[in-house]
């Protein structure tokens, strides 16, 4: 039986995206989830007749992977992750590559990158970057642990990546233990810093200048530019969230919207 070149484990969104952009570029993926319903539900729906296999035990999952074995974790950050990396132990042999794709904390990295060195195992904390589209289509990919082990993955990343306007895929090798995850982290800090003020930009607008929505849309889009160095995807989509209306209604959905939003932590960790 033909052996899959990489695992992921993870059937949410931002794991089912990446397998179905590996499975785009050429690569044969064996995909697990902790609940069988979801692989099932993937495998029966978009992933059908493609170059996915679906497994629902972890030890089938491992005997699927060509050697050395490439598993990609897309699952919560925290304790989920510690989770699997000890199920996964007793099924790898030295050599073997455990990718973390999620937000977790680079100490955490750091820690698990020192630990399963000692056990022969390779580990990449990786971040991810551009949502569940960019999962799709390209995301940015921030890789950090052992230079060899970046080997084993690198040009899989490449074929998966986003591309830059001079058609450079956008990874690259970060540093070793939790370089990638911190990256990560520092990215996410930055761009919710961003968000903040584009967010009391609205406030004010709305509040001080008693603008609606669509004029502060349009306002954004001037501030925007077309093609200058403050062009802005956040203020794009900002702008385009502005302008959206209630089917039917002159409603604005923004109106309706809370000023509060859950978070992952990569935002406090940065400011910590």
């Amino acid at each position: 039986m033909k052996k899959a070149n990489i695992g992921l484990i993870g059937m949410e969104v931002m794991g089912t995206n990446l397998a179905l952009n590996m499975e785009s570029k050429g690569y044969s993926v064996a995909v697990f989830n902790r609940t069988a319903l979801k692989t099932e539900t993937f495998a029966q729906g978009r992933a059908m007749g493609k170059d996915i296999l679906p497994t629902y035990s972890i030890e089938d999952f491992v005997s699927a992977l060509e050697s050395p074995k490439k598993i990609m974790l897309m699952v919560k950050a925290g304790k989920p992750v510690d989770t699997f990396i000890e199920k996964l132990l007793p099924l790898l042999n030295e050599g073997d590559l455990i990718i973390d794709g999620g937000n977790s904390y680079y100490k955490d990295t750091m820690r698990r990158n020192v630990d399963l060195a000692e056990k022969g195992i390779f580990y990449i904390g990786t971040g991810v970057s551009g949502g569940e589209e960019g999962a799709l289509k390209g995301p940015a990919l921030m890789p950090g642990g052992q230079l060899e082990a970046y080997a084993l993955i690198e040009e899989l990343f490449k074929d998966i990546a986003a591309k830059a306007a001079d058609g450079l895929p956008c990874v690259s090798y970060i540093g070793p233990h939790g370089a990638g995850h911190f990256v990560k982290m520092v990215h996410n800090g930055i761009e919710y810093g961003d968000m903040q003020l584009i967010g009391e930009c609205v406030w004010v607008l709305k509040n001080a200048f008693n603008m609606n929505s669509k004029e502060i849309a349009d306002i954004m889009l001037e501030w925007n530019g077309d093609g200058d160095v403050l062009r802005s995807y956040l203020v794009e989509i900002t702008a385009d969230g502005m302008r959206e209306r209630y089917a039917g209604t002159d409603e604005y959905r923004v109106d309706r919207t809370a000023d509060i939003t859950r978070m992952k932590g990569t935002g406090t960790w940065t400011v910590q």
